[in-house]
């Protein structure tokens, strides 16, 4: 399954600067969703500081996730089966000052 994953807000310094990574999930015994991604993305792509993206089997607190656009939260968020061609979106809002 052919998906793009982008990182933002900081996000991104995790993942070896690269703000957008094109992937390919491969097939599944069961349907992918968010929670097998971001395990999926812990293993495969999170070049360093685990503890910053990932909290449990969700993102951290104050990353914002959007799914084609929309707020993850109102597409069942760790549930959402992904679909061919989602664009998923990760923001960081926690900012150091």
């Amino acid at each position: 399954m052919h998906l793009t994953l982008e990182f933002a807000g900081g996000a991104e310094l995790l993942f070896g600067k690269q703000k957008s990574h094109p992937i390919d999930l491969p097939d599944n015994q069961t349907p992918w969703t968010i929670r097998t991604l971001l395990v999926w993305i812990r293993e495969n792509l999170l070049r360093e500081r685990p503890e910053l993206f990932i909290q449990g089997d969700s993102v951290r607190p104050g990353i914002l996730v959007l799914i084609n656009d929309t707020d993850w939260e109102l597409l069942d968020g760790l549930n959402y089966q992904l679909k061919e061609n989602d664009n998923i979106l990760f923001v960081s809002t926690l900012h150091g000052g």
